[in-house]
């Protein structure tokens, strides 16, 4: 038989001390006290979202004005800068030089185009050979229509002749001293002659219409090549290009004395009295825009001018649209074309509006949320922005007047519900 320890056994009696257990019980609630009003942090500070208050840019919530407005570079450009192009080819002879001032009708450059020439004295040999053509026909049908009334006339004298010679055939019969044959032949003859009358007269009206219709030919043949001819001194005139407005020569695309092609392009004058700031809006903004809006052009310290917006281009490029302001008064003097200017556009104004400062948070979150500093900790927040300038932005929901929130830097919380924020 092997025997057990139960022998080696002590039966201990309970102890009758509640105060022991008490301080147990009072440390234990305050383990967990401590526990719950420092485990965030040590939370964050063990995970790493914790970040330095100097790598964070703060702005306040307040209640105030907001003015939407487009700041951006423009450059000025004439509102009226033609371009001269060519007519037809030939020879450049330049008369004024790039920069050159230059008044409206002032000539400056000739082309010479011996062909334009050559068909110029061709077509005026045409038009002179067209003009003999018509005077020719006016003189024949002058002569035609003689012939004609000298027929009807001896038609006519004809007819007068037989009526006589019929009445005296009918007065010598009815005295018995001619046969009834004698008065049937008169009576023929007559009728003869009224027959060649009629066909006298007939043939009289169709000269007419003829000689009418074909002199109208010739006429309309000849004004038509009248019409060739004005056509090329027109274009010979032409290539003496003048100056459409008052300004000044920009650009020459061609030198003195070159062969130029037809359409080729030549120079451009500038017209000085009438300039534009042009500038690129982003497409995002360009809707935005209307016509006659105001806006302020300024060049420099103390340079300041009112605009209005002149036009807005239809096309988007690069995902910028062009706009043009005119000077809203009198234009400035000492402009020069392709001069830079600063302009800013006015779209909207807004009084008492909640209002926060313009940071990353707008663009990185889409404006949805924003991150609210509360004592150590900054607190994730859904948010609802309104309108948008430059500096500022429009406040409608999740936040309150007096409020801080991290306009940048809120991408080192990694998208943390909770960050702690070490100063």
């Amino acid at each position: 038989m092997i025997r057990d320890t139960s022998a080696q056994d002590q039966i201990l009696k309970p102890s009758r001390k509640p105060g022991r257990r008490l301080a147990l019980a009072g440390l234990a609630l305050a383990t967990l006290a401590l526990a719950a009003y420092a485990g965030p942090k040590l939370m964050s500070q063990f995970s790493g979202a914790s970040v330095a208050l100097a790598r964070l840019s703060l702005a306040t919530v307040e209640i105030g004005p907001l003015t939407r407005d487009i700041a951006a570079e423009g450059r000025v450009v004439a509102a009226n800068s033609p371009t001269l192009y060519a007519g037809s080819p030939g020879t450049v002879a330049l008369s004024v030089q790039a920069g050159d001032q230059v008044k409206r009708g002032q000539v400056l450059l000739k082309i010479a185009s011996p062909e334009l020439t050559a068909r110029l004295a061709q077509e005026r040999a045409n038009a002179d050979a067209l003009q003999s053509e018509w005077l020719r026909a006016q003189a024949d049908s002058r002569q035609q229509r003689a012939q004609a009334q000298s027929q009807l006339e001896t038609a006519t004298i004809s007819f007068k002749t037989a009526q006589n010679d019929l009445a005296r055939q009918t007065q010598a019969f009815q005295a018995g001293a001619t046969a009834a044959a004698q008065v049937d032949q008169a009576r023929d003859t007559l009728a003869k002659a009224q027959v060649a009358l009629k066909q006298a007269q007939e043939l009289l009206g169709l000269k007419d219409d003829a000689l009418k219709f074909e002199l109208q030919a010739k006429r309309q043949a000849f004004e038509r090549q009248a019409l060739m001819v004005k056509d090329v001194e027109r274009q010979l005139d032409e290539l003496s290009l003048r100056s459409p407005v008052d300004g000044q020569v920009g650009q020459l695309f061609v030198t003195d004395r070159a062969s130029v092609a037809k359409d080729a392009k030549l120079l451009s004058v500038v017209d000085l009295s009438a300039l534009e700031v042009q500038i690129q809006v982003a497409e995002s903004l360009a809707r935005e825009l209307q016509q006659n809006m105001a806006g302020e052009i300024s060049g420099g310290a103390d340079q300041k001018w009112q605009g209005l917006l002149s036009s807005v281009s239809p096309e988007v490029v690069n995902g910028e649209v062009a706009a043009r302001l005119r000077f809203a008064g009198k234009q400035p003097e000492q402009l020069r074309q392709n001069q830079r200017l600063s302009v800013r556009m006015l779209l909207d104004h807004r009084d008492k509006v909640l209002t926060l400062s313009r940071g990353s948070f707008v663009e990185e979150g889409g404006g949805h949320f924003a991150y609210v500093l509360q004592g150590d900790q900054a607190e994730k927040r859904a948010i609802k922005l309104g309108v948008r300038s430059l500096a500022k932005v429009e406040v409608l929901e999740g936040l309150k007047a007096g409020e801080q929130v991290v306009i940048s830097g809120a991408d080192n919380f990694k998208d943390a519900p909770r960050v702690t924020i070490s100063r």
